[in-house]
């Protein structure tokens, strides 16, 4: 017997059908003798609905206000979850954030988990029932209602289970798992079986969108084994885990991941003299654009190329502030694109295996694509390519580094 927290998603219970169905999942956990905590979201659409409703009032609601709106969306489903239970014979208990002891601090539609009251789930579990608990919503020291903010549910569900030391934490979505890579650019990509809080990490802020980066962190934090799972699908799903899988034919990369949403801007023939990269890099944080990459060419007659990425989004703002700085910087011009890509390799594997990047490079250069900019971490490799090489990028090294499914395998 174990407990287990379990999450669904809005997707998971979008009508009375598949709440019925999450229904008749629980009930097989629940006749198996599994103890369980049930987080929820509001049904698909429906926090929109609710905010185009404020929208239809005002244009500035207050945040508090919000709060106490958006947060009714899960109070539906935790109530027609029950009665789906109830009406298979199981004692089920619905709370909301605030019912149950989710305590946060007071920013509204952000704010923070600090504790979690368990005696009330307690209760519910050792008589036997099932507790449905309002994902993305807590109350503060006054008693306001708040909610979580983006990704709210996961991070629910996962201090649900840090705070009853569950078993595991069940996140049930609408893929079946995490991939190595995303299966609609290569075909052959393939479900992993486990992957490292740390790869998750990586693969979450390189634009993987399976979890939520604050869940993955909480659940790293405190130690709780997350699984990803399909609510339409049955299979073992993707067990994310702070212990490295030690098997010998662990391949050395175990994903890859890519984002669209880049640009660069070059700064030539700068005086490369001490400070220059502060000169450049500080109007621009000033100005709220975030830097990722950077590059700066070996000195030339004194003078040097220096280059970096911004989100797409921020491309023609940084490009017009260095223009408007190029003759402060004595540089001799400015010019960037915006049709670049960054793919990267992650994989725990490559603190013990030497040759990843070479390998990386040879296979890109194989085909013929050229690297723009390379940067790495202990267990990342990303580059810079041009855009229209980005599926021929990741399908080539998806296949050079061993990650292609068998053919026979199903998805």
């Amino acid at each position: 017997m174990a407990l287990y927290v379990q999450k669904y998603g809005g997707t998971s219970v979008g009508t009375t059908e598949r709440i019925e169905a999450v229904a008749d999942k629980l009930k097989a956990f629940h006749d198996e003798g599994h103890q369980l905590v049930v987080a929820v979201s509001a049904m698909s659409g429906e926090t929109n609905r609710l905010i185009g409703l404020a929208g239809a009032i005002t244009d500035s609601p207050s945040p508090r206000e919000m709060d106490v709106l958006v947060s009714t969306g899960e109070q539906v489903t935790i109530a027609l979850l029950a009665m789906a239970l109830e009406k298979r014979g199981i004692t089920a208990r619905s709370f909301t954030g605030w019912q149950v002891g989710i305590k946060t601090n007071n920013a509204f539609m952000k704010a923070r988990i600090e504790d979690i009251e368990t005696s009330k789930m307690r209760e519910v579990l050792d008589n036997g029932g099932i507790c449905i608990v309002a994902g993305f919503q807590g109350v503060d020291d006054d008693n306001n209602i708040t909610t979580l903010g983006r990704g709210g549910s996961d991070t629910t569900g996962v201090a649900l289970a840090a705070a009853l030391k569950a078993d595991e934490c069940q996140i049930y979505t609408d893929v079946d798992g995490v991939y190595t890579t995303d299966p609609r650019v290569v075909s052959a990509a393939r479900r992993m079986e486990t992957v490292t809080f740390e790869e998750m990490l990586e693969m979450a802020s390189l634009g993987s969108k399976v979890l939520q980066i604050r869940s993955v962190e909480f659940a790293g934090k405190y130690k709780v084994p997350l699984r990803v799972l399909s609510s339409f699908k049955d299979g073992n799903g993707t067990l994310i885990t702070t212990e490295e899988n030690s098997s010998v034919e662990k391949p050395v990369i175990s994903g890859i991941a890519f984002n669209r949403d880049e640009a660069k801007v070059t700064v030539q023939g700068v005086p490369d003299v001490p400070g220059v990269a502060s000169r450049i890099l500080v109007p621009v944080s000033d100005a709220n654009i975030e830097v990722d990459m950077i590059v700066q060419n070996v000195s030339e007659d004194g003078s040097t190329d220096f280059t970096f990425t911004v989100h797409r989004n921020d491309y023609q703002k940084a490009l017009k502030l260095l223009k408007e700085l190029a003759a402060e910087l004595n540089a001799e011009g400015v010019n960037g694109t915006d049709d670049i890509c960054k793919v990267s390799l992650v994989g725990v594997g490559m603190r013990s295996h030497a040759g990843v990047a070479s390998k990386m490079f040879k296979t890109l250069a194989d085909e013929s694509i050229n690297i723009l900019a390379i940067t790495t971490s202990e267990i990342k490799i990303s580059v810079v390519i041009e855009e229209k090489y980005l599926e021929l990028a990741v399908r080539a090294l998806h296949t050079a580094f061993g990650l292609d499914a068998e053919v026979t395998e199903e998805h």
